[in-house]
């Protein structure tokens, strides 16, 4: 729940991102790379760049890049919801994430709905040893879930006390 009126938060969210970034600890910042505006749809390209340290077992597998991420959204006015793509910049074709963000009027604030799915194939990645690829899927898969995961909750958090202090 973020205590502001639906049509605020959802202008915050699609269009203000990369001045919330300041409000989110383990983001370094969010820049916006493309946005194209078609018939009642905002299409958006932000990159997001974590602090985050890389774990120990990871470091041989993992750079400080990977701590960015491409987020690829679409931004529907009518319904006030969100279809994302997460395109990571390292093994790009073994990381699915997608979701949506829906968002409601709930007395004279806003509830944010997210949805997601993340899927990491370590088949697809050089360096991994296939008799390690079922042992470091999980692991993997947990690391960048801390990342992403606590962003798309915090930014709900993060999008209240920016439209406090930015009413």
């Amino acid at each position: 729940m973020i205590r502001h009126p639906l049509d605020r938060v959802f202008l915050a969210y699609r269009d203000e991102l990369s001045r919330i970034a300041a409000y989110l600890g383990n983001v370094r910042e969010i820049r916006v790379e493309k946005r194209e505006e078609a018939e009642g749809v905002v299409k958006l390209h932000n990159v997001w760049v974590g602090k985050a340290e890389i774990p120990r077992f990871a470091q041989g597998i993992l750079k400080p890049e990977s701590l960015c991420w491409d987020d690829f959204a679409d931004w529907y006015a009518s319904d006030k919801h969100c279809n994302w793509r997460l395109k990571t910049r390292v093994f790009t074709d073994a990381v699915n994430a997608s979701g949506e963000n829906r968002l409601a009027a709930e007395g004279a604030g806003t509830r944010v709905t997210l949805k997601g799915t993340l899927d990491i194939n370590l088949r697809d990645i050089p360096g991994v040893p296939r008799i390690l690829a079922g042992t470091l899927k999980p692991q993997l898969e947990s690391f960048i879930l801390a990342m992403i995961k606590p962003n798309l909750e915090q930014t709900n958090q993060a999008i209240g006390r920016y439209l406090d202090a930015n009413p």
